[in-house]
């Protein structure tokens, strides 16, 4: 890989992993980038896990740095999100994901209504649900997040987003930090499945590593000192950027 491709890698991971930490949808920004690079579809797909997980042990840091914590029950979701990301990792390497790209596009539309428009949240903001029960409904659908996030990952950050919103009422700064805690844990059980496989492009994924782990720890700390109303806002732009990409061009 020549100096300028290395550098657009890095300049792009910093993008992507500021808007994964933020909202979600980077990795709509950096696979396109290594499939024009040359890259195989499915080897830039797993290739693009070294870099998430590094942008997300730099989040943790962050948030934790500016003492925002969701323990235990980040813990808990990473449980059944490492299981499904397990499946999602192996399914991943075998079929596409252009139709499951069309479906996820709905689902933004989706998400918006919930994080971004739903009167009855804001009347509850700051009101989180963290009884037994909804901690529960949680974990089971975090079981989901880790398929969809082993499969593919693109988009994921706005699933759980909705999941956290919905289900816990969390503000969405604690529902980041919850965020960049589970898809660190996943991913680094998907990345076993890529590498066991060897699937990844190490030469991409450690270079795009530096972008995002950049982009991860300003992310972080942006938010946190910027709070919900802003992310509300980055989260709108990105999400509706990522429904028309997967719908017209996924």
């Amino acid at each position: 890989m020549d100096i300028i491709n290395a550098l657009i890698l890095i300049v792009v991971g910093i993008f992507a992993g500021f808007a994964n930490t933020v909202a979600g949808g980077g990795s709509l920004l950096t696979l396109p980038v290594m499939i024009f690079m040359g890259l195989p579809p499915s080897v830039a797909n797993a290739s693009n896990r070294v870099a998430i997980f590094m942008q997300n042990i730099f989040a943790v840091r962050g948030f934790k740095s500016k003492g925002v914590s969701t323990w235990p029950y980040n813990g808990y979701l990473s449980i059944t999100g490492v299981l499904g990301a397990i499946i999602g990792a192996k399914v991943s390497i075998e079929i596409s994901g252009v139709l499951f790209s069309r479906i996820l596009s709905i689902i933004m539309v989706v998400v918006i209504l919930i994080t971004v428009f739903n009167p009855s949240q804001k009347k509850e903001y700051g009101i989180e649900r963290m009884d037994k029960k909804h901690q529960v409904i949680g974990v089971i659908l975090f079981f989901f997040v880790g398929l969809y996030g082993g499969f593919i990952q693109a988009g994921v950050g706005f699933i759980m987003i909705a999941i956290l919103t919905g289900v816990n009422h969390m503000r969405l700064v604690r529902v980041n930090s919850a965020k960049v805690f589970v898809a660190l844990v996943y991913t680094g059980a998907s990345l076993v499945v890529f590498i066991y496989e060897k699937q990844i492009n190490w030469a991409f994924g450690l270079i795009l590593a530096v972008g995002n782990s950049m982009g991860g720890w300003i992310g972080s700390r942006w938010q946190v000192e910027k709070g919900d109303k802003w992310i509300r806002r980055v989260l709108l732009v990105m999400v509706l950027a990522m429904a028309v990409k997967l719908w017209f061009y996924g």
